[in-house]
């Protein structure tokens, strides 16, 4: 079974549309909806905006529907001028950002397992390097790179700069790291597909609205190409 999850409606409702024999599963206000899409058993999410609503949907989607793999598919700021709206940013290792233990001497952004400290989550290889050739098979414009998740829109240039520099990372969003996270404790195979819905120099919250359909939809279609693929 293949896990998808979004942080918007528009992403899931492209998605929903195409399923078969859909059903409906609903836990901690959250609403899971299972079908065959392409005759591939498929689960979605629409998991709300921020970490901790993408880690619940995460952990719930992982205990009850088990999938074999897990996509998250959004919308993200760019931080290089190498990425204009529509890009697409495929995860080769997802970061939060926002952990900042430096205080204590810890590096920003050191994740503390109780077995083990990282700063990087890396993604699965096999469905990093499928999706990236989906992307490129219908004509989208693809990098493979950090993704750097924090709980906050990032609207100023230096805030960008900083991330992009700390962590080396290509775009900025909210949920990536927080799926990559569970992913990664529960050993299920994930990766993050962004659509840059702003980019370097346009990063305001009026251009955020102004593209993030534009973002979205392509974004489900380099998904339904995996689906396909798979």
């Amino acid at each position: 079974m293949i896990g998808i999850i979004c942080a918007l409606k528009i992403e899931v409702d492209g998605l929903k549309a195409l399923m078969e024999n859909a059903e409906s599963t609903q836990k901690a206000g959250l609403e899971f909806f299972s079908g065959k899409i392409f005759d591939k058993d498929v689960v979605l999410l629409e998991c709300g905006v921020g970490k901790v609503n993408a880690a619940v949907g995460t952990q719930i989607m992982i205990d009850l529907f088990k999938p074999d793999v897990i996509i998250n598919s959004g919308i993200a700021g760019s931080l290089t001028k190498r990425l204009t709206v529509g890009d697409i940013v495929i995860s080769s290792e997802c970061v939060e950002h926002d952990i900042n233990r430096t205080e204590l001497g810890e590096p920003r952004g050191q994740i503390s397992f109780t077995d083990e400290k990282r700063i990087y989550i890396p993604a699965d290889p096999e469905t990093r390097d499928k999706l990236a050739e989906c992307c490129r098979n219908i004509g989208l414009h693809v990098n493979i790179g950090s993704i750097a998740t924090g709980d906050f829109f990032v609207t100023y240039r230096a805030k960008r700069e900083t991330i992009a520099y700390e962590f080396d990372a290509l775009c900025c969003e909210m949920q990536g790291a927080a799926v990559g996270h569970v992913c990664y404790m529960n050993k299920v195979p994930f990766a993050i597909l962004c659509s840059i819905s702003d980019d370097f120099k346009f990063n305001k919250v009026e251009n955020y609205e102004e593209f993030k359909q534009l973002a979205a939809d392509k974004a489900v279609k380099a998904i339904k190409m995996f689906i396909q693929m798979d």
